[in-house]
């Protein structure tokens, strides 16, 4: 296993996406706000018929919307032609790497052969790097996870991608079945360190800055990390571990209060009507009532708003009781 290059070996944390939540507007505010992130992952372009990409994927990579210094596209595809063309796409809008998602668990993905549901097809997947590396001009990186029936298969598939061009692996210690349940399985990680000859990043569930030291102290010769989830449900998180606070700012309602106005906002300004705005930001608070001591009873009171009012009031109320 060879460790990114890094001449301080600091800390690197790499935020993975997740669809429908981490678009260019979260993510430039997350990075303004709160910081600690030093790349951002898009979440993935995906083709749904004929050679064309949504006007959504492409305005949240237009370089005019993002403010963050480091931001790498992803695309969800199974086919060499599909990626070639994301890769030529990305790369006239000024980008050098495109992450090739080999590790979403849903059913419905992988059952299409995409995502986690490709890692077994290691004649395909060893096809498609075999094109793309002779004709994109650009770095490939790849997201995946120990396989999607069997942790095995990542075993098999890893001399597979030893002998491509791959400028970094993340990898989620989890089979795409497992979905985010279950324990993370560090054994069949530190297996594939040890027969992986590409950088690895490690991903799944950095969720406190406890977790993390653990997990740096077991793989002390990783120093890239990748965050999911947690940079929703707990935004300051990249920076926490990046100084080594295990505790909240003692001012963090009103750091938090002011990002959500801004999140509001935008939102806001980029949604059609009241409705999809609240339900827009009652799915965002499934996450943001993690960080309060009474997760369950926080996300009660955001969900049984039924009004924009009745929204703003209820997390008002939230706020004030911290």
């Amino acid at each position: 296993m060879t460790a990114i290059s890094n001449e301080k070996r600091d800390i690197n944390i790499i935020s993975s996406p997740l669809q429908g939540f981490t678009d260019y507007r979260f993510r430039n505010l997350v990075n303004q706000h709160f910081g600690g992130i030093d790349t951002f992952i898009a979440p993935y372009i995906r083709f749904q018929g004929g050679m064309e990409i949504k006007k959504s994927y492409k305005n949240d990579l237009l370089p005019s919307h993002n403010e963050v210094k480091n931001l790498v596209p992803q695309v969800m595809t199974r086919d060499s032609k599909e990626l070639l063309y994301v890769a030529d796409y990305v790369k006239q809008l000024g980008y050098k790497e495109l992450n090739w998602n080999l590790g979403c668990p849903y059913p419905m993905v992988a059952k299409r052969g995409m995502g986690s549901g490709l890692i077994k097809d290691f004649d395909k997947i060893d096809s498609i790097l075999q094109t793309v590396s002779g004709e994109a001009d650009l770095d490939i990186s790849v997201k995946l996870r120990l396989g999607y029936e069997s942790n095995q298969e990542i075993l098999k598939l890893l001399p597979v991608l030893n002998n491509h061009k791959i400028k970094y692996l993340i990898i989620h210690p989890r089979i795409g079945k497992q979905l985010y349940k279950g324990d993370a399985d560090l054994e069949m990680f530190e297996q594939c360190m040890e027969i992986c000859d590409l950088p690895i990043v490690y991903n799944g569930d950095i969720d406190t800055v406890e977790k993390f030291v653990y997990l740096k102290q077991r793989f002390p010769h990783i120093n890239h990390w990748a965050i999911g989830r947690s940079v929703i449900s707990n935004p300051f998180l990249a920076g926490m571990i990046k100084t080594g606070s295990c505790q909240l700012p003692e001012d963090w309602t009103e750091q938090f209060k002011s990002f959500h106005e801004a999140l509001f906002q935008s939102m806001s300004e980029s949604l059609s009507g009241p409705g999809h705005l609240l339900i827009k930001m009652q799915s965002y608070w499934e996450y943001f009532s993690q960080m309060f001591s009474d997760a369950h009873k926080t996300y009660k009171i955001i969900r049984k708003a039924k009004s924009i009012d009745a929204y703003q009031q209820g997390v008002a109320n939230i706020l004030k009781q911290k």
